[in-house]
């Protein structure tokens, strides 16, 4: 027998979910996952794994708007993707497009599914098409590192008294991957950066003074020939 479930969710404890927990049993559902003071761009929240580990094939779930899913667009399709998945179907109280229980809700769902997945995908390929861009130029783009110098410092102090990285992650609310790939880079020997001088092509001022120191000629007698002028910088 299928059954109808509603996830509600909100993202900072002094807020009340409530009033979103009484619209979804108004709207049917016999029971609501509440996930109160959970981040919407975590994928792995404790209410929403429970939640998904009470639904099966058939059933319906049910919440207020689809950002209660998500905070991120990959997010949300990754998790709408894996509801197709697992056979369930998606309502959502506030956008009617939202809604597989019909075949209009359905062909509508895929409509926007579809247009969300080339947004995701756009915005990826500007993000890398501008990261390219910052390291032909000799800029590292990218997310700025959660590891500052405090957390780098405590990361030290607690492996040298032998603390797991998993147990550091959890200190200091970090991942442990970073954890360990921060402290990796920051014992790593020093690099020395050596600039490259910065070359431009040559006016005509700047050509004739090269020409004249170069070959002791007129300009006339040297032409054809092109000079580079390095800039030091």
């Amino acid at each position: 027998m299928a059954h109808e479930v509603g996830y509600a969710r909100v993202s900072r404890r002094e807020q009340n979910p409530d009033a979103q927990a009484a619209e979804l049993r108004a709207a049917g559902c016999e029971r609501v996952f509440v996930g109160h003071g959970e981040s919407s761009r975590v994928a792995d929240r404790p209410q929403w794994l429970a939640c998904l580990d009470y639904l099966r094939p058939g059933d319906t779930l049910k919440v207020r708007r689809l950002d209660r899913l998500a905070g991120s667009e990959r997010i949300l399709i990754e998790t709408l993707q894996d509801l197709d998945t697992r056979q369930v179907n998606i309502v959502s109280l506030t956008e009617p497009m939202i809604d597989t229980t019909s075949p209009m809700g359905r062909a509508l769902y895929g409509i926007v599914a579809v247009f969300a997945q080339l947004r995701v995908d756009t915005i990826r390929d500007n993000t890398q098409r501008a990261l390219d861009y910052a390291k032909s130029q000799g800029r590292v783009g990218g997310r700025p590192s959660v590891m500052t110098a405090e957390r780098i410092a405590t990361t030290q102090r607690m492996r040298a008294e032998n603390h797991s990285w998993e147990s550091i992650g959890r200190a200091l609310g970090v991942g442990a991957s970073s954890v360990r790939r921060a402290l990796s880079e920051a014992t790593s020997p020093q690099r020395t950066q050596v600039r490259s001088p910065r070359w431009l092509e040559s006016t005509e001022t700047v050509s004739q003074r090269a020409l004249r120191r170069s070959c002791g000629n007129p300009v006339q007698g040297c032409q054809g020939r092109s000079w580079l002028i390095p800039i030091q910088g």
